[in-house]
């Protein structure tokens, strides 16, 4: 099993030091994330801690959180007017796949993530999946995006023959490192491990929506052979 065998801190082996975090909700008041910018300033100081080279804000757009594209640009401006760190700050967007993306799909600006703008930061609920979901992510490859499904790992009606079909379909698959930890619960970390080690991930972020996510991934210790998969991983690009 994973957890057998000599770990290590995943900070003390520098598997973050000039790692690329894709999923981020610390663009402030625009979502269920931070609220505030200094509270955003705060985490930030501490990604450069932790060895973040790059970051990508990420908030919801959905029925929930109608946010737009233009909006969110100005939020990203102000934040940006006032972030003078090392880190290299990037905006997308993580939408929800849901009636509100189904009227935006190809007729409204949509915030893409990746240096090429080519890839869609998706979710759906965590126990069922939208009636229309293999279509939905064929209608995203016609539209010219390559799906980046956030959190692979948390869906439970996910099982590995589902990852393995999907991946086959062109749809990428994004890890919340703290999953790695047992955050979101057993199930979740062992269906996490598994993906690393079958190499079905091709991006990876903490999922930050407060400073307790670095607290987790500060602390968090994994064998050496998963250790150097997630290295992969973070210093890659999509």
């Amino acid at each position: 099993m994973w957890f057998f065998g000599k770990k290590k801190r995943i900070t003390e082996a520098g598997a973050l030091i000039g790692a690329t975090d894709y999923h981020t909700h610390l663009l402030p008041g625009v979502d269920d994330g931070v609220q505030n910018i200094e509270t955003t300033l705060h985490i930030l100081e501490r990604y450069e801690t932790i060895g973040i080279k790059e970051l990508w804000l990420t908030p919801h757009i959905m029925e929930d959180y109608p946010n737009t594209a233009a909006g969110l640009k100005e939020h990203f401006a102000q934040l940006c007017d006032k972030y003078k760190g090392p880190i290299t700050l990037h905006l997308a967007a993580e939408y929800m796949l849901d009636n509100h993306f189904n009227k935006i799909l190809g007729k409204e600006e949509l915030l893409p993530i990746g240096k090429e703008g080519k890839h869609l930061l998706v979710e759906t609920s965590y126990y069922t999946p939208p009636v229309m979901l293999y279509s939905t992510f064929e209608h995203i490859k016609s539209s010219g995006y390559h799906p980046l499904f956030a959190h692979a790992e948390r869906y439970l009606y996910l099982e590995k023959e589902h990852y393995t079909a999907l991946r086959e379909r062109g749809v990428k698959f994004q890890l919340n490192i703290p999953s790695l930890a047992g955050v979101y619960g057993p199930a979740t970390r062992d269906k996490a491990v598994w993906l690393l080690k079958n190499e079905m991930y091709s991006a990876t972020g903490l999922d930050a929506h407060c400073e307790r996510a670095i607290d987790v991934v500060e602390n968090l210790r994994i064998n050496k052979s998963l250790l150097q998969k997630l290295k992969n991983i973070t210093k890659g690009n999509i």
